[in-house]
């Protein structure tokens, strides 16, 4: 009996060890680019960009996998000859716009760009009209 529970919770320690990626980093996670101009973009790319995984930090900041294997396709992508612009819609496609930290206007991130101003004008409609009545 105690041998099959210390076979049990050997086996309950074992098996988040055994869940561990065991899959080496992407090529271009932690390494650069050769061309200092194409590092620089793809570095600039990187800061604009939200790991999944953390959600807080960007993928140039982020050491989770998912981090470096976005890493490794900008950077990959940029030595290919695709520009910042292309790399970011591909990303955003494949992941939605909440990959971006700088989002666009399209017809799913409107909102963002429309409600803050609405606000400002009902606040500035809510003051001419009180102030408005005092004069």
């Amino acid at each position: 009996m105690t041998r099959a529970l210390a076979f049990a919770a050997a086996l309950v320690v074992a098996l988040p060890v055994a869940a561990q990626q065991t899959m080496p980093p992407a090529p271009f996670a932690y390494r650069q680019l050769e061309n200092p101009a194409q590092e620089q973009a793809a570095q600039e790319l990187m800061e604009t960009l939200r790991c999944l995984k953390c959600q807080s930090q960007s993928i140039a900041d982020s050491d989770a996998p998912m981090a470096g294997d976005m890493r490794h396709q900008v950077r990959t992508r940029i030595a290919a000859g695709e520009s910042p612009d292309q790399i970011r819609d591909w990303l955003t496609k494949r992941y939605g716009d909440y990959v971006s930290y700088k989002p666009t206007v399209s017809t799913t991130t409107w909102p963002l760009f429309a409600i803050p101003l609405l606000l400002v004008l009902l606040a500035g409609a809510i003051l001419l009209r009180r102030f408005g009545r005092r004069k």
